[in-house]
């Protein structure tokens, strides 16, 4: 069982088992008997089934980490390192991009972060303070094992605490609820109609479990709110079908706003924020020094390794100023693990500078594109990452030239549609 002891799996089964006919009692099902009744051998056996079914499917297809080549799949439980998040704050909040570039040089830092002064949260806390909440971040930044991770917890039997809100006589009243959750989570890059039944889909999660009435389950779970329902990948659903995704899943919050929802995006092409004005935003931050340290450790578990302490010398070795270069990078969670595959695999890092770049560079442009199979609109077709490499290189070379560190949205825009005009002959 992925992410759970053996011995540990049969609670959780049983845990979830109550939970599952609960829901279906208090939502006026009989699928499982009347409410309040002992449930005879026949039944309780089945609960016990499709719980045990769910758990494992869930494991399956979400908690076992395989990216970069590995060779074999890790335990999500194994290698998560502890998520802090902050809340989300822009560029928007400067009056130019002078005082950008002002602010930026007078901190003497070759990195700048608009949040560095804002007090980081432990992600887990984040979800169980917000009913609704929309994780942005960077690729690679570990958003999709964020949302993994939230969905474990949840079948494990943490009880999730948020405030809700009714109103009464005008006056809005706010009280804190406490309860346990069904995840479902939702990969949105595999979805391929133009719209989605969200319904539908969670029946069918349930149906494939053995859950009898599967429909009927669906209905009685949110109507008492006993659903947590996770939206990962809004950036990677196709363009042309964007729009009808979008509709559907603020349809499907609002009608059903008794449940909780936790949803990811790409900070970048996050411009929908009038869609999800239930949600509060909150942004991944990047790995400060503890958990690199940390996810270096929970890497290099095994036996052998403990021994021959390979954590203590990767970390010892990612201190040492000549590879000042591969720490920045260890802030990014993917590239972390790209570094720990390579000190894995020579006991050593990279000491040239633009290889161990040029190599980042192919992780996020190339083979983590592939491994989520992004789907490319028709006008990128032919614009592979050689020529996306060429596009950055002639940005960068501008900026330098200009001794111009941050661009407006406009100025990079005009870039890109040059480029993809002349390179690609693509249409105006």
């Amino acid at each position: 069982m992925t992410g759970l002891e053996t011995l540990a799996l049969e609670t959780v089964v049983k845990g979830l088992a109550s939970l599952v006919v609960n829901t279906a009692w208090k939502g006026g099902s009989t699928l499982f008997g009347k409410a309040g009744e002992a449930l005879n051998d026949q039944r309780k056996q089945l609960v016990l089934n499709i719980s045990r079914q769910y758990i494992q499917n869930y494991a399956d297809r979400h908690c076992a980490v395989k990216v970069l080549g590995m060779r074999e799949a890790v335990s999500l439980d194994e290698i998560y390192t502890t998520v802090q998040v902050l809340n989300k704050s822009t560029a928007k909040s400067f009056e130019s991009i002078e005082a950008l570039e002002e602010l930026h040089r007078n901190s003497s830092q070759r990195q700048f972060r608009f949040n560095e002064q804002q007090q980081k949260k432990v992600g887990i806390n984040a979800a169980d303070e917000s009913q609704f909440l929309m994780v942005l971040g960077a690729p690679g930044a570990g958003k999709s094992t964020f949302l993994r991770k939230i969905g474990l917890e949840a079948l494990k039997g943490k009880e999730w605490k948020f405030q809700v809100h009714t109103v009464q006589h005008g006056k809005r009243i706010f009280k804190t609820e406490q309860k346990k959750c069904v995840p479902v989570l939702f990969d949105l890059k595999r979805v391929a109609a133009e719209t989605i039944n969200i319904e539908a889909l969670i029946a069918e999660e349930f149906r494939i479990c053995g859950f009898p009435e599967p429909e009927e389950f669906t209905e009685a779970a949110l109507r008492t709110g006993s659903l947590l329902i996770l939206f990962d990948g809004l950036d990677e659903v196709p363009s042309q079908r964007l729009n009808g995704v979008i509709e559907a899943i603020r349809n499907f919050v609002d009608r059903h706003h008794k449940n909780r929802f936790i949803a990811s995006c790409r900070i970048a092409a996050y411009k929908y924020h009038s869609d999800f004005h239930r949600f509060t935003d909150v942004v991944v931050a990047e790995f400060d020094d503890e958990q690199i340290q940390q996810f270096i450790h929970n890497w290099f578990r095994a036996d052998v390794d403990r021994q021959a302490q390979t954590a203590e010398k990767c970390w010892n070795l990612l201190n040492q100023k000549e590879n000042a270069s591969a720490k920045e990078l260890a802030q990014t969670p993917l590239l972390l693990t790209f570094l720990c595959l390579v000190y894995d695999r020579s006991q050593n890092l990279p000491d040239n500078r633009s290889t161990l770049y040029g190599k980042a560079l192919d992780i996020l442009l190339e083979e983590w594109a592939a491994e989520k199979r992004i789907e490319r609109d028709p006008i990128y077709q032919g614009f592979h990452a050689d020529l996306e490499k060429v596009l950055l290189a002639e940005i960068a070379y501008q900026g330098f030239e200009n001794d111009q560190l941050f661009f407006s949205e406009q100025d990079l825009t005009a870039q890109i549609k040059a480029f993809l005009a002349d390179t690609l002959d693509a249409p105006k």
